[in-house]
């Protein structure tokens, strides 16, 4: 049997040996990656649904997703790898609970901070094609300076709000915003351009 290499600091297993356990189909993958992940997995889930218990549901089905899709897959980046599932759990969970009715966490003041770029985000699925709008959006972020690339996915894809990216950046709260604003404007008008904007 192999043996598997540990962050020395914490015992923690090295991300790339965890992926190597899973492809092998050995259980004791999943302990490893609560260990390491459970934490960072919560504080996404719970940015997009308020309730504990939810967002606690969907990083437990994160590892299942992640037993069933590695192999085939493997992931160069897991820790982005798990964040992608449990965001996109957490937003069907969310999508569940509030087909009827809006609340107010992150979630929804990203969303109003995009309507400027998209007229009636509430029904974006019926109005454009998603698959386009995702690859002008992953071209937009190609084009722009890896800092402003950073702080926007960390407002609109991990939910932090300003005074978290400004204390993560080290750089001012209004800098942030200014920083956003700009960019909305500029995706504004890509969209545009693409034939988005409705």
């Amino acid at each position: 049997m192999e043996s598997y290499s540990t962050d020395k600091k914490e015992g923690i297993m090295e991300d790339n040996d965890i992926v190597a356990l899973l492809w092998e189909r050995q259980e004791p993958a999943l302990a490893h990656l609560q260990d390491k992940y459970s934490t960072y997995l919560m504080q996404i889930t719970r940015r997009i649904i308020i309730d504990e218990e939810d967002a606690k549901e969907c990083v437990n089905d994160v590892w299942l997703k992640v037993w069933n899709s590695i192999p085939p897959g493997k992931p160069k980046h897991l820790a982005g790898y798990l964040a992608k599932i449990a965001r996109n759990l957490a937003l069907d969970k969310y999508r569940q609970h509030n087909a009827a009715k809006r609340g107010g966490g992150h979630l929804e003041a990203s969303l109003e901070e995009l309507e400027e770029c998209i007229s009636g985000s509430n029904e974006i699925e019926e109005k454009i094609n998603i698959e386009h709008l995702k690859t002008v959006i992953q071209q937009f972020l190609e084009r722009s300076p890896k800092k402003k690339r950073i702080i926007f996915l960390q407002r609109y894809f991990y939910m932090l709000d300003t005074a978290e990216i400004a204390y993560m950046m080290q750089m001012k709260e209004t800098s942030i915003r200014s920083i956003l604003s700009r960019m909305r404007k500029e995706l504004k008008s890509v969209l545009e351009e693409g034939g988005i904007w409705v």
